[in-house]
């Protein structure tokens, strides 16, 4: 079951209303005793609904759980749409220059505070989850990737897991690098990394930029799942064929 509200970010963008969203497991109704674990998701519109996504093709979240039976709540919020860069800013967790794009404020610290300060705790006050930092997790993708490996890093004493899937490191490279150098991070910490064999020529030294980042969490001894995924491209269609891997990192143990 999914359930949708409206929900405001005033640190961000005030009064203006967006969509979140909330996945509840079957059991959630058959079993009021049990909490779950939860998963916390960007570009929210993008996760569940083809109806509701961008490019007219979500996730499948709603079918994996489903079909997998997974017991974890998800919660997804919405992104900014405001044709100023708007989802670019509050997934950015440092101010960057693009050629396309052009300067472009970073407002990802903001995002994670209302996120782990704000939501977070309205979630755990209002569902039955288990809200200790072991059963915790985070994911997005490209952007939202981008800040689920910053979350993971930068806010890890709430985050034990996350995925980053296909994550828009090359915006600040040196940034990223001296952030996981920097990073205190506590035991078990898991994440799910991946990029497409396919994207990689989209940026230059992409690969050679994976492999530093990939290469400087293992030293941080981050339990890494790390995979070039063959043919894999930057789109919805291409992260829901990985889900299967992503939710086996987030889940081991778990079930």
């Amino acid at each position: 079951m999914v359930n949708t509200w409206k929900i405001t970010i005033p640190p961000l963008t005030d009064k203006e209303e967006r969509n979140a969203y909330i996945y509840l497991p079957e059991s959630y109704q058959t079993q009021p005793e049990k909490r779950y674990p939860v998963l916390y998701m960007f570009d929210g519109h993008n996760v569940f609904f083809d109806s509701h996504a961008t490019y007219g093709k979500s996730w499948g979240m709603k079918e994996y759980m489903d079909r997998t039976a997974t017991q974890l709540i998800i919660v997804a919020v919405e992104c900014n749409h405001s044709p100023d860069f708007g989802r670019l800013k509050e997934y950015s967790p440092f101010s960057f220059r693009d050629p396309q794009f052009g300067e472009i404020e970073g407002k990802g610290e903001i995002t994670m505070k209302w996120m782990t300060g704000t939501l977070k705790p309205y979630i755990d006050s209002h569902y039955r989850t288990l809200p200790d930092r072991a059963n915790t997790f985070i994911a997005g993708s490209s952007m939202g990737g981008l800040m689920s490996l910053y979350a993971l890093l930068a806010f890890n004493q709430v985050y034990s897991r996350a995925a980053a899937l296909s994550p828009s490191i090359w915006t600040n490279v040196k940034e990223i690098e001296l952030l996981i150098r920097r990073s205190r991070l506590n035991k078990n910490t898991i994440l799910y990394l991946d990029y497409g064999s396919e994207e990689m020529g989209n940026r230059n030294a992409m690969q050679r930029t994976f492999k530093k980042t990939a290469d400087l969490l293992l030293e941080k001894q981050v339990y890494l799942t790390c995979r070039i995924v063959p043919g894999g491209t930057h789109c919805e269609a291409s992260w829901e064929k990985q889900l299967p891997i992503m939710m086996n990192t987030l889940m081991y143990g778990k079930n």
